[in-house]
């Protein structure tokens, strides 16, 4: 999976994705996949945004 993002995202976009790394740590056990897509959504880069929602489809799949 994450090669597909690789291959889709930018560099930029990825270091952008990269900045809710500290949800991992903390929280990310407990968050929904609709509070992690609501977070992703923050971004306000569409592209991250539906990278990441199949991603995420894919994994809940």
């Amino acid at each position: 999976m994450a090669e597909r993002m690789v291959d889709r995202l930018s560099l930029t976009q990825l270091r952008r994705l990269q900045s809710l790394a500290s949800l991992r740590k903390s929280h990310m056990g407990e968050m929904s996949v609709d509070r992690f897509l609501y977070k992703v959504r923050a971004l306000e880069d569409p592209e991250i945004f539906l990278v990441t929602s199949k991603a995420a489809i894919n994994c809940a799949l």
